[in-house]
């Protein structure tokens, strides 16, 4: 085994234990390659800059520079290996060196927060780095937010008629109504009639047993985006049409705690921080509907 070879100061061999640790646990592969990719770059910068990699050598302050580093390098010009200097060329890469989101900085620091709490439970390390560091402060970024006037235009720029265009039809319904991520959900009587036209129509013209194939083959989530710009001049998403049903649900009079549950939030607290972009027109419209006095005539 590979690990065996290496020191056991070998900040290397730590990782190599605290992921095998987390694969254990059954983190999600998403999850698993977030810790890895980060914490590697972590682990480069630190031989890179400070020639260390005895984890015993690593202090608080050498997290804040890095931190700080991160903060002002442009995407994607810093990696850590060759096989992700290919990935991130430039070439491929249209926002190569672009500034780096609040949200990307707070998750590399809180990969980092998790790794060493990890190395203090475990003993590793003597004292804890991380305890008292603290996450970058975020402003809050408004949602892609899609219109009455451009939904509709969205479903009247679609030829049913069409098997592809039938199939991103029925897709921009089922999110909207769901506000689902690519698995289960709840969905409306509405939606159910929906659905079951398409699986008629589907398997007319299909052999696949997929719900939403290509060309016989599973769509993919960047083919949302790809299809969806065929239809309207703007950039529409999959996740903004989740977004949107959420917003969408809570101004209809939906409750907050079940949104959270629909959406396959941890808690209403993760639903609040992500879903909560109300304009003025929304609240006006809202207190319209639900003011006191309105209620009486």
């Amino acid at each position: 085994m590979v690990k065996l070879l290496k020191s056991k100061k070998d900040i290397n061999f730590y990782l190599d234990d605290f992921m095998e640790y987390c694969t254990l646990k059954d983190l999600s592969k998403k999850t698993l390659n977030s810790y890895e990719s980060t914490l590697m770059l972590f682990i480069k910068y630190l031989e890179e800059e400070y020639q260390i990699v005895d984890i015993q050598k690593v202090k608080k302050d050498h997290i804040e520079d890095y931190i700080d580093f991160t903060k002002n390098r442009g995407k994607y010009s810093f990696v850590s290996d060759e096989k992700t200097i290919k990935i991130n060329h430039p070439e491929y890469r249209k926002d190569f060196g672009k500034e780096i989101s609040t949200s990307t900085i707070n998750n590399h620091l809180r990969n980092i927060k998790v790794f060493f709490n990890y190395c203090y439970e475990k003993k590793y390390i003597k004292s804890n780095l991380v305890d008292k560091l603290k996450f970058v402060k975020t402003k809050r970024k408004m949602k892609d937010e899609i219109t009455d006037s451009e939904f509709k235009a969205l479903i009247k720029a679609i030829n049913v008629t069409i098997y592809s265009e039938y199939r991103d039809y029925t897709i921009i319904q089922l999110i909207f109504d769901t506000g689902m991520r690519l698995s289960e959900t709840f969905f409306s009587n509405t939606m159910a009639n929906i659905l079951r036209k398409w699986l008629q129509y589907k398997d007319r013209y299909c052999n696949s047993d997929y719900l939403f194939p290509k060309n016989g083959k599973i769509i993919t989530a960047s083919n949302f985006g790809r299809n969806f710009r065929m239809y309207v001049n703007k950039p529409i998403t999959a996740h903004c049409l989740r977004n949107n049903f959420a917003k969408r649900f809570l101004l209809s009079g939906g409750d907050i705690f079940m949104l959270s549950k629909i959406l396959g939030h941890s808690s209403v607290t993760v639903t609040e921080q992500a879903y909560l972009d109300v304009t003025m027109s929304d609240i006006r419209k809202s207190y319209q509907r639900y003011s006191p006095l309105e209620s009486m005539k």
